[in-house]
């Protein structure tokens, strides 16, 4: 069961990649988030965030049992559900018109930097998620973050199309 947490916490090892390796999960949760969108869309991605929402919680509170490192740099699979979170309004606008997700681009970028920056800022509730100090305070804060990124996001795009590409 340990082995399949560190598997599940750590992304496959990718969370013992240095420097930074949040931010190492968010950039490999880019090109899986893609493959999720290519298979499914935006419904197969939503289950993919509750999924690695469920299954990040469950590995983090076997990693960090009896531990008192309660957010270990290693786990990172919160980076991905958080970083998923953040690309949910581009994967519903590609697969509600139809469109190649790829030409989005944009939109990647401002999630992914979007995503990191409250991801590493912490503002308000996120901190406060943050300062729990246990694995639902892990997964919670890059929730947040998420959700945070997501908005941004959405913000981006209408300023953008409705107001600077006019």
């Amino acid at each position: 069961m340990k082995r399949l947490a560190v598997l599940i916490a750590t992304v496959g090892g990718v969370g013992y990649m240095r420097p930074a390796p949040g931010t190492w999960g968010s950039l490999v949760a880019l090109p899986m988030a893609w493959l999720i969108h290519i298979i499914g869309g935006f419904p197969l991605l939503m289950i993919g965030v509750i999924a690695s929402f469920l299954k990040g919680l469950w590995a983090t509170s076997v990693m960090t049992k009896g531990s008192d490192d309660h957010d270990p740099s290693e786990i990172v699979i919160d980076e991905v559900a958080g970083q998923w979170i953040a690309l949910l309004p581009l994967s519903y606008a590609a697969w509600s018109r139809g469109l190649d997700i790829t030409v989005l681009w944009p939109g990647w970028v401002a999630a992914f930097v979007l995503f990191r920056l409250f991801d590493i800022t912490k503002p308000g509730p996120i901190g406060k998620a943050d300062r729990r100090g246990d694995p639902m305070g892990v997964m919670l804060d890059d929730v947040i973050a998420g959700v945070f990124a997501a908005i941004g996001v959405m913000i981006l795009a209408g300023l953008w199309h409705g107001v600077i590409a006019r």
